[in-house]
């Protein structure tokens, strides 16, 4: 067997175990499902299973990181084609929203879980920083790519509010019981105009210096 062939099969291995959690999380519930029920669904071994992840926590985190790769590709076209910033943000929640949809069974018997502040699964977690940071990389694009124009350190600082922005948009989708999350996109669909607006008035005279206590405020906070 060649290294390339050896390199697909670990990975093909690798991706069936993340998928046989997933399925097992959402038939069991998180906390139910042991590495050891995992690896016999998936036809390996516990020490196989082991090999490639050490916990639920990390087929967890593996879970964070392929949505965050699916929400990338979703994003290309709109990202590429607009320059507006309220259009680009628009496409980039949406892609976010449909995403997350075929997990959305999932994610409500998650949630309590990823909720709790001491635990690795939380989205504000060191464990999840990874995944974290490309999400702000997006809205980084979103940003960067955009005919925004506004005061530089605020700039520096909205890729950031903007993922705490899809945060709560997160939090409301794990809740909405609409049909395919109906809800959820009317409420992307109401907020950007708000969010553009906001934004667009920071550059305004009389709201520079909110803008500069709010730019303060974060980096406080965050140190």
């Amino acid at each position: 067997m060649t290294e390339e062939t050896k390199a697909v099969k670990s990975e093909q291995t690798r991706a069936l175990i993340v998928e046989t959690a997933l399925r097992l999380f959402r038939e069991r519930g998180y906390e139910a499902t042991t590495m050891r029920a995992i690896a016999k669904e998936a036809g390996v071994s516990v020490g196989n299973a082991y090999y490639y992840f050490g916990s639920k926590e990390e087929l967890i985190q593996a879970y964070y990181d392929e949505l965050q790769d699916e929400h990338l590709k979703a994003c290309e076209a709109v990202l590429a084609t607009e320059r507006d910033f309220a259009p680009r943000l628009l496409g980039v929640l949406k892609a976010r929203v449909d995403t997350m949809v075929p997990y959305h069974a999932f994610a409500g018997k998650f949630f309590k879980f990823a909720a709790e502040p001491t635990s690795p699964l939380n989205p504000f977690s060191a464990e999840s920083g990874p995944a974290r940071d490309s999400a702000v990389a997006i809205y980084r694009q979103v940003v960067d790519g955009s005919t925004l124009k506004i005061d530089p350190e605020f700039r520096a600082e909205l890729p950031e509010l903007l993922w705490l922005y899809s945060m709560g948009i997160v939090l409301y989708w794990v809740h909405d019981g609409s049909p395919g999350c109906r809800k959820t996109y009317l409420l992307v669909e109401r907020t950007v105009p708000l969010v553009n607006r906001m934004v667009s008035m920071s550059r305004l005279p009389g709201f520079k210096s909110v803008t500069r206590e709010l730019v303060s405020i974060i980096r406080d906070v965050r140190d």
